[in-house]
């Protein structure tokens, strides 16, 4: 019951989407065009069956391609007008590539099939009938003809022309020439590249002619299954690079042909005022003519965003339609002056606060810190989801005692380290005894000792206190 109405559901949105394009007047000759290629199809299959001849059924395959094709044009009207949603928010540009890749693998396979069915008659020939057999070419070829010129298929031609060369193409394109040097007024319809599906078409009736006259002739039925695995040939060569351009298009691939220009546009953005640099470019055809990007530009600081993001969207939308364009300013981080790791016995910067009385460093802005060098360092990518640190904002403060630090009355020396030392110590220092042998202590240092920690002998004492008395 539940997959009953599941199918009535999906038929009523069918049937509003058809009454929607139906509504075009320009899509009435698609439609008219779609019933007669119904009649003629099944006009020729009986035919074939008939005149049990496997070229005729080929050459009917094109007919069936026809009908793909028609259904194409269809799309391409309701995609036409229907605008972008919230599930679609690129439109719906894709179901006409859709519709040209499943429409050209679908033929590619019924050529496949016909050259299975050619193999098992190489081995046992059945006589083929011509009666119907030249009759069925014409009225093939006719509407075929009819079909292509009459109806504008957009997706076809665009597919047709961005696509590579197909073998016959190349293989006409030297006779063309030679042609249009003779009759220049076909240069319009033969060069640079004959249409392929006109071709097709003309090679397909060109082979059933031959069959025609040498069945006739000679009897020898073996040319029409040659004819059949030529038509499957053909017709399998000129579709697969079709299918080739609109899957690629379906990967998201970038436009080869494109490239070079995307090259020199982005080239021209890094070069723009307050540009520092262009990064994590990706472009992307969404359909058929329609390229869709994304980039990332960092900007110095005192740059103002509002406008580089117009001048970078105005270079880019010449090629790119739809474009988004991340805007991030240039941050820098306060690195630390140690390098590498600390000597034995030296204070870390955690343990420097709990000694000090200082506010500890954060693990986090150890690890942003650059140990390498004194001058700030750039990030090699931007914070998470473009949520900048500002340089200190997020730093603790560093709050001095205010209070004098208590003095050794006991030795009745003068407090700290000697000037010289701290001269050639460039660091931290605490509160020592003497000359600071006991207590004196920086980063740099590698005496053992902690503060407070083995004080000096007592003859030691009395031996530096007679000495600076007197």
């Amino acid at each position: 019951m539940l997959f009953f109405f599941f199918s009535i559901s999906i038929f009523g949105k069918l049937y509003l989407e058809f009454r929607l394009v139906a509504s075009d007047r320009r899509s009435w000759r698609i439609l008219l065009f779609g019933m007669l290629n119904v009649i003629c199809t099944a006009c020729l299959l009986m035919w074939c069956n008939s005149t049990n001849s496997m070229a005729l059924t080929a050459y009917t395959y094109l007919t069936i391609f026809d009908l793909f094709s028609l259904i194409t044009c269809l799309i391409s009207s309701w995609v036409a007008m229907k605008k972008p949603s919230q599930s679609y928010s690129f439109g719906f540009e894709r179901f006409e590539v859709l519709a040209v890749f499943a429409s050209t693998v679908l033929v590619q396979l019924g050529a496949l099939f016909i050259l299975k069915e050619s193999v098992e008659r190489f081995v046992k020939q059945p006589d083929i009938h011509t009666g119907r057999l030249l009759v069925g070419t014409f009225v093939a070829l006719f509407f075929n003809l009819l079909t292509l010129l009459s109806v504008k298929n957009k997706p076809f031609s665009y597919v047709s022309e961005a696509a590579s060369t197909s073998w016959l193409q190349e293989h006409v394109a030297d006779l063309s020439r030679s042609l249009c040097g003779i009759i220049p007024g076909l240069s319009s319809v033969l060069l640079p590249r004959m249409n392929p599906f006109v071709l097709i078409n003309l090679a397909g009736a060109l082979a059933l002619g031959i069959t025609y006259m040498l069945i006739e002739i000679n009897n020898y039925n073996s040319v029409d299954t040659a004819s059949a695995v030529a038509i499957a040939l053909m017709t399998f060569g000129t579709m697969y690079p079709m299918s080739v351009y609109s899957g690629k298009v379906l990967l998201q691939t970038t436009p080869s042909h494109v490239l070079g220009q995307l090259d020199k546009l982005l080239r021209e953005v890094s070069t723009l005022d307050g540009v520092l640099e262009v990064r994590n470019e990706h472009f992307w055809t969404v359909g058929f003519g329609a390229l869709a990007g994304s980039v990332h530009v960092r900007i110095r600081r005192d740059a103002n965003e509002q406008m580089v993001l117009a001048h970078v969207t105005n270079r880019l939308h010449t090629l790119v339609s739809t474009l988004t364009v991340q805007i991030f300013k240039d941050d820098w981080i306060r690195p630390s002056l140690v390098a590498g790791p600390l000597p034995a016995g030296a204070i870390s910067a955690s343990e420097y606060g709990t000694h000090s009385g200082f506010p500890p460093l954060s693990s986090r802005h150890v690890e942003e810190m650059d140990p390498l060098t004194s001058t700030p360092a750039k990030p090699s990518s931007p914070p998470p989801e473009f949520s900048f640190n500002t340089p200190g904002r997020n730093i603790q403060p560093v709050v001095f005692p205010s209070a004098p630090p208590q003095r050794p009355y006991s030795m009745g020396l003068t407090y700290g380290a000697s000037p010289y030392a701290s001269m050639l110590n460039q660091g931290f220092s605490h509160p020592g005894t003497g000359l600071g042998l006991g207590g004196f202590r920086t980063s740099f240092n590698t005496v053992p000792q902690r503060y407070g920690s083995n004080p000096l002998p007592p003859q030691t004492s009395r031996m530096l206190y007679f000495l600076f008395y007197f």
